[in-house]
């Protein structure tokens, strides 16, 4: 069984790295959907409506689920979205204090783009067509910004320099990928599992205390997470010491972070749902 894992876990190590992979991704967006305003949810179907205006057939966005990856899945259509890339993350030193200007040049970061999003969505000037792409670019984003990994590194792209094992199984693994993928996977599945498991028992208050705050507020507590929880637990300690070959999160470690990032997938969900009552 253990190498039969092994074979599994191998191969979705090779294969291209998606923020939360479609998994985390979906879950924000079903979360969010679950907790808008029916008359937000009303504005979000007329816009889906708007799917084919898009033009790009191989990545639909019929649903808010759909949304959720379309900006992941454009980056294989080639230069068109190109300059779109580093929209998806922006890697604040967690060894210095909390600053994202050097990570967010030019607006070309996760949280610029976020507040970028509610904006056009906003305008009633923007065509349809660009408030789709808007729709479909923040619910992505808000979840990217809630992958720590995607909101403070160590000069490591997001911790995907860093060789990492997830229990047993090591292969081509990192530590970027661990939190994308079998950490968050892990997390989801978790009971009560699924977005309605992660959200279940949270009161409106809760869900208010949760969603409040401002985008920057939110950008300073992922990279916190990313401090405190992804780098202090693969490195043993101290998130600024030396990489190991290989950082190593065993069992009771990842058991230790499934509430962590169930907590980070809550918070997107809920703060996304606040953003698009906000926005339309």
């Amino acid at each position: 069984m253990i190498r039969l894992l092994a074979l599994i876990l191998l191969l979705f190590a090779t294969a291209p790295a998606k923020a939360w992979w479609d998994y985390g991704h979906e879950t924000v967006a079903t979360i969010a959907w679950d907790h808008v305003k029916p008359a937000t949810r009303s504005k979000i179907r007329a816009l889906l409506k708007q799917n084919s205006a898009l033009e790009t057939p191989t990545c639909p966005v019929r649903t808010l689920e759909e949304a959720s990856v379309w900006a992941d899945c454009i980056k294989g259509l080639g230069a068109r979205f190109d300059y779109a890339f580093s929209w998806h993350y922006q890697n604040a030193d967690v060894c210095k204090p909390f600053d994202i200007s050097a990570a967010c040049k030019d607006g070309h970061c996760v949280s610029r783009q976020i507040d970028r999003a509610v904006k056009l969505l906003q305008d009633e000037r923007v065509p349809k067509r660009e408030k789709l792409m808007a729709l479909a670019f923040l619910t992505h984003f808000v979840g990217d910004l809630h992958m720590p990994l995607h909101a403070g590194d160590r000069a490591d792209r997001g911790g995907n320099d860093v060789k990492a094992a997830y229990g047993l199984v090591e292969g081509r693994f990192n530590l970027h990928l661990l939190w994308d993928g079998p950490l968050a996977e892990r997390a989801i599945t978790t009971p009560p599992a699924g977005p309605k498991g992660i959200a279940a028992g949270i009161n409106q208050g809760e869900q208010a205390q949760l969603a409040a705050g401002t985008v920057l507020d939110w950008s300073r507590e992922s990279w916190e997470v990313a401090k405190s929880a992804a780098y202090t637990t693969a490195l043993g300690g101290d998130p600024c010491s030396a990489v190991p070959p290989r950082a190593k999160l065993d069992d009771a470690t990842i058991a230790a972070l499934v509430p962590v990032v169930r907590q980070q997938l809550l918070k997107g969900g809920l703060r996304l749902a606040r953003l698009l009552d906000e926005a339309l």
